[in-house]
């Protein structure tokens, strides 16, 4: 005859059972939804245009190093007078009067509204030119949140290289260079430069550098030791 006490105790070792168990099936489950989620593709950057931008629907944008160029259709006859446009350092607003705004946002990086102009072709097209504010940058997209470029495919012109001051025209050619590394896996030019003055500094300091080559073989054993 079973005792009482006896008999709870089995049932409620049966009872953790089922609980473990549903707790073990709840765990493998959970894996599985964090696969899911993580393989949700991400948005895939464009290719950029002829003039390293993008071809909208009611407008397209260009631009190199130091400026934008943004072309906007309009009705042919267009007088300059029903034209809005507004410059800002973070933001732009294009349109005709009466009607919604064709252009509003905010840039992807800032521009210098003095050096920021607008005319109108043949009545048929306003065309922007904007100056940025940071001339060694390429912009992903015209406005923040908007459509992206891959920037590794931007092609800047070789005629317009030269044109460049000396400052600009380094910073260009490091980050040309850096992107062509990279896409080789090959080191960038500042990791080139740091194992240049590494390699320097060993031949003319052997002593030192056969000290620094047993501190860093020692290194693993001091770490233990503290």
């Amino acid at each position: 005859m079973a005792i009482l006490s006896d008999y709870q105790e089995e049932n409620q070792d049966q009872t953790m059972e089922i609980i473990e168990k549903e707790q073990e099936n709840s765990s493998t489950l959970a894996p599985k939804e964090e696969e899911h989620s993580s393989s949700t593709p991400k948005e895939e950057k464009l290719q950029p245009n002829k003039s390293n931008g993008l071809d909208m629907e009611n407008y397209s944008w260009g631009q190199s190093l130091q400026e934008v160029t943004i072309n906007v259709p309009v009705p042919p006859g267009t007088k300059s007078r029903f034209i809005i446009v507004e410059f800002k350092t973070n933001t732009l607003k294009v349109g005709l009067k009466n009607q919604p705004l064709i252009l509003d946002g905010e840039y992807f990086k800032g521009v210098k509204v003095d050096e920021c102009y607008w005319s109108l072709e043949d009545q048929k097209e306003i065309s922007i030119l904007l100056t940025k504010q940071n001339k060694s940058d390429w912009w992903k997209s015209l406005f923040k949140g908007g459509q992206e470029i891959d920037t590794q495919k931007v092609e800047p012109e070789p005629s317009k290289l030269s044109d460049l001051d000396t400052e600009t025209r380094a910073a260009v050619e490091k980050m040309m260079f850096d992107q062509r590394q990279k896409q080789m896996g090959l080191p960038s030019s500042e990791e080139i430069k740091n194992q240049d003055m590494l390699k320097q500094f060993m031949e003319q300091n052997p002593d030192m550098a056969k000290n620094f080559g047993n501190a860093k073989m020692m290194m693993p054993n001091s770490r233990m030791m503290e």
